[in-house]
């Protein structure tokens, strides 16, 4: 299986470091539900601040990948939501450094970001999910 993100598109602007559009051989597609930036027993493992539940959620995105056997490069998008629009920044200037070291190639895939009201706990100001594809055959 190939993954190839086209980081540009003539005629569309672009908000961010993500691709407008990613495309995968033919493969199954793994859904990988909403992630919060707790461990495993439900508690945040360094603080409760946007930073960290950013961080915390991209961890857990890349263990649930695992746990199907793929990793990020099998990802071909991501869907946040942020609880806030002060969450924003938090947001950008993490994944920056997440995408820094899981695609050190510079070329991202997209992602759609909505800021909402609230998460199931008020303690949850990020959550992302993910959808990648497993390549055919494995």
């Amino acid at each position: 299986m190939s993954v190839t993100y086209h980081p540009t598109v003539p005629k569309l602007a672009k908000f961010g470091a993500y691709s407008p559009v990613s495309e995968a051989t033919p493969g199954e597609l793994v859904v990988v539900a909403g992630q919060f930036g707790t461990d495993q027993t439900g508690a945040f493992p360094r603080t409760n601040s946007a930073r960290d539940q950013v961080r915390g959620c991209f961890e857990n995105v890349g263990h649930a990948l695992a746990a199907a056997g793929l990793g990020f490069e099998h990802v071909i998008k991501f869907q946040t939501f942020l609880v806030g629009r002060e969450t924003i920044p938090h947001f950008m200037d993490v994944r920056r450094e997440v995408f820094d070291e899981i695609y050190p190639g510079g070329i991202y895939p997209p992602n759609t970001l909505l800021v909402v009201n609230g998460l199931v706990e008020e303690r949850f100001v990020v959550e992302i999910e993910a959808l990648a594809v497993r390549p055919a055959g494995e």
